[in-house]
């Protein structure tokens, strides 16, 4: 088949899986698996070639997520459980002070959205919001926005949230140098998008705390429970990311072979990290809190039941990658993108962005991206630093434009009572300025590494 062929194929191939998820609302999982024999098929690869194919996708990609995202899920629940967000953002709250609760609370969803889920990080952090919205009588909005942005840039841009650990997997980004780049991108793009846009729109939209809130808030004011050491919790969350900086580090500075850095590529390894992590969170925020083996085995177990479709939706991420490679797809969309004179990260941003604004999910809309960008990075040779800033512009791509096809719009729109209208000028002007900052940085960072 001609290389027009091959792309034609693939366009509507990414219809057919848009179309799946946007109007049968079939799983995502799903939806990738047969775009990809969609692909497979049209593209005349054998049937025998094409399994063999999607299981080769499937392994190499959830032998390293799996073990990643299942230790970040057991750890983040430990996390939840122990109260030890909560800690995080009274102490960061208590230590800025009312007047700059804004900063404390951006920096407490960068921490807090690092190892939990942005969904469960916003159900335990909201009672703090409604609380400050309620003590100063200020719109929701100016405390929530700045908390929503420091989520939202954690779980876009920094490892080992599902997104950028499945984008890393596919494009075989070390995750030290995604981690940085991500913390360089995402700080400014927080900032704008948190306190200082927060600001901004919370005095121009009032949105008050719902009524049937402020009774269980003022509840849970009262509450007596006792919760973890705010040092040991920052110990505790930013081991894992130092040891795998650390890693990165040895890799620059140290020669290859020597005895530090062989020490340092183990236990600077994410499996080494978050298994060192989470063996700490079990016993501090666990054992020495009281729980017993069996609730720790409990809570473990139930954390693994929402990993699990993050997993299998990364997996079939990585069937559509190896099929696109290997049914000549990504041979000639490189050779028409090199064509284009267009910089690979600017192409990355536009591909994600695409995807995002068309079915709504970032995460699969970072999948999907990395899915189409990868074959591409296969025929150039580019250094680590380079293929991070690309992953990170995959995952600015994936946060703008945040709507109606968009769970996390509806979330956001439930908890705060806000009308579709003001969803879309706060919420998604948020996510639009974080992807929209991000890329900037990611940008002007890429003509440095080239």
């Amino acid at each position: 088949m001609s290389s027009l062929g091959l792309i034609l194929v693939t366009i509507v191939g990414i219809a057919v899986l848009l179309y799946l998820i946007m109007h049968s609302k079939m799983q995502a999982f799903l939806a990738l698996l047969i775009a990809s024999i969609f692909i497979g098929i049209f593209t005349g690869m054998d049937p025998t070639s094409l399994i063999e194919t999607m299981e080769e996708g499937m392994g190499g990609t959830l032998g390293f997520i799996a073990i990643v995202v299942g230790l970040g899920a057991m750890f983040g629940e430990m996390l939840r459980t122990s109260g030890g967000a909560e800690r995080l953002a009274f102490t960061l709250v208590d230590r800025f002070g009312e007047n700059r609760a804004q900063w404390a609370l951006a920096l407490t969803g960068f921490i807090v959205a690092i190892p939990v889920f942005l969904d469960v990080a916003l159900v335990i952090l909201l009672p703090i919001v409604y609380s400050l919205a309620m003590r100063t009588g200020k719109s929701l909005l100016y405390y929530a926005i700045p908390l929503l942005a420091g989520l939202a840039v954690a779980h876009s841009f920094i490892p080992p949230t599902p997104g950028p650990i499945a984008v890393a997997s596919v494009l075989g980004v070390d995750l030290g140098w995604m981690m940085l780049f991500g913390i360089i991108a995402g700080l400014p793009a927080m900032i704008i998008a948190g306190p200082l846009f927060g600001r901004w729109i919370g005095k121009r939209v009032h949105v008050g705390v719902p009524a049937h809130i402020v009774e269980a808030t003022k509840q849970e004011e009262e509450s007596t429970k006792e919760l973890p050491r705010f040092g040991l919790i920052c110990f505790i969350i930013l081991l894992p990311l130092a040891m795998i900086l650390l890693n990165t580090a040895g890799d620059v500075i140290l020669e290859e072979g020597t005895t530090t850095h062989q020490i340092l590529t183990f236990v600077g390894h994410p499996f080494i990290a978050l298994i060192v992590a989470t063996l700490l969170a079990m016993y501090f925020l666990g054992k020495r809190r009281g729980a017993t083996k069996e609730q720790i085995q409990t809570m473990t177990t139930k954390a693994l039941e929402p990993a699990g479709i993050v997993i299998l939706i990364t997996g079939a991420g990585g069937v559509f990658k190896e099929v696109l490679i290997q049914s000549g797809v990504g041979d000639a969309m490189g050779e028409l993108m090199a064509s284009s004179g267009f910089p690979l990260v600017l192409l990355a941003f536009l591909i994600a962005t695409f995807v995002r604004v068309a079915q709504g999910s970032a995460t699969v809309a970072m999948i999907t991206a990395a899915g189409l960008v990868s074959p591409i990075i296969d025929m150039v040779d580019l250094s680590q630093p380079s293929l991070a800033l690309i992953a990170i512009a995959i995952a600015c791509g994936a946060t703008v434009l945040s709507h109606v096809n968009d769970s996390g719009f509806w979330l956001v729109s439930r908890f705060l009572e806000m009308s579709e209208k003001d969803t879309l000028k706060s919420w998604t002007v948020m996510e639009t300025i974080i992807g929209g900052v991000g890329f900037l940085v990611v940008f002007g960072l890429s003509f440095f590494f080239s």
